[in-house]
């Protein structure tokens, strides 16, 4: 017997979801055969076989969270495993149950306070989980009020949502970029009012973006923290934070500063069209090095924003609207467009962000 474990399927992946399998126990496959389609952070990946022989036991069902390196499937038969995936497109719902093999080990879980043994069964009784329960009993006790109360409080919120696919990732990714990137952040306007009508402000924004990279390399660069190593890099390819119902995804737009606006512009709707039908590869989805988020297109003017590693530096366009400038000493109504810039004070000092910030705004600023 062989057991074929899930493979890493993109960059910081914990986990798929099982969205439904292609086989069943006492089929014969053959290599490259699809088995299994798995929901990541971004998209639905088909997983091929990666050994020809019979399918001796699925390890879990439609609807399942499996783990990284869980057992998926297990052979009777077959050559060496190859864990190799194939990017494929299938979409679907369903509830979940998480397959972990951890599940079982105590310090997986947190350790609830000090409890009273009838407390405990009025907890579970109520469905109340201790961890949730503000203790205000002497010395952090858990009383039998603090967990009427916490029932009372689910019961008013409604039922709870488990996060899954892109919504999972968002809070998992967002929560190790806080725990490990020193954030600071600079803001401007640029004065856009000599653009004309038909100025379409995104490709505008990345083009510029592109020139201050050059002109201001190192916020265009990787940091490894583990080794105390920063990359400069010379091609700039801007991550776009596109907001789709499922939850915020980041494909890349590559070589931004090489190519025409027509060509970005054809590139930018095919990539969002993508999105939006979660049919993005993979590799379109890792590698950015900066990022862009036009939030203005919703609403806010300026935002601290957050950097995903190895990136150093995220810009901010917000929403674009008319502001007294004073203009050849009068004062006028002028068309402005907010920036934010943040950056990892890490490896990115403020003189820096600054001189980007100000390059950044002064090619807004020109006309056609």
């Amino acid at each position: 017997m062989r057991q074929f474990l899930l493979p890493d399927l993109g960059e910081g992946l914990e986990e798929a979801e099982i969205v439904a399998w292609h086989v069943t126990e006492g089929d014969h496959v053959v290599v490259d055969q699809p088995l299994v389609s798995v929901e990541t952070d971004k998209a639905v990946v088909e997983v091929p076989s990666p050994q020809s022989g019979r399918v001796a036991r699925l390890f879990a069902s439609k609807g399942d969270l499996v783990k990284v390196g869980a057992p998926l499937v297990e052979f009777a038969e077959g050559a060496e495993i190859d864990t190799g995936t194939v990017v494929g497109e299938l979409h679907a719902e369903g509830s979940k149950r998480v397959v972990d093999q951890s599940a079982g080990d105590p310090r997986a879980a947190p350790q609830p306070r000090q409890v009273l043994p009838a407390v405990r069964a009025l907890a579970r009784k109520l469905e109340v989980d201790l961890n949730l329960v503000q203790a205000t009993g002497p010395d952090g006790t858990i009383t039998r009020s603090d967990v009427e109360r916490a029932a009372k409080s689910l019961t008013e919120a409604g039922p709870a949502e488990q996060l899954r696919g892109m919504r999972r990732a968002m809070a998992q990714r967002m929560t190790a970029a806080h725990a490990e990137v020193v954030p600071a952040s600079v803001t401007d306007e640029a004065d856009i009012g000599d653009w004309s009508v038909a100025e379409d402000v995104t490709i505008r924004l990345l083009r510029a973006i592109a020139s201050d990279c050059k002109a201001e390399p190192s916020l265009n660069a990787w940091y490894n923290a583990a080794a105390g190593q920063r990359r400069l890099l010379k091609r700039v390819d801007i991550g776009i934070a596109v907001d789709t119902e499922g939850g915020l995804i980041v494909p890349i737009l590559r070589n931004v500063g090489e190519r025409g606006a027509r060509e970005l512009r054809a590139g930018l709707d095919r990539m969002r069209a993508d999105a939006e039908a979660r049919s993005i590869p993979p590799d379109e989805l890792r590698g950015a090095t900066i990022t862009l988020s036009n939030f203005g297109m919703i609403g806010g003017r300026f935002a601290s924003l957050v950097i995903v590693p190895p990136q150093v530096a995220i810009i901010g366009a917000g929403r674009i609207g008319e502001r007294a400038v004073a203009r050849d000493g009068q004062v006028v109504a002028r068309s402005v467009l907010p920036l934010s810039l943040t950056f990892d004070h890490r490896v990115v000092t403020g003189g820096e962000a600054a001189r980007f910030l100000v390059g950044l705004r002064r090619d807004l600023e020109k006309g056609q």
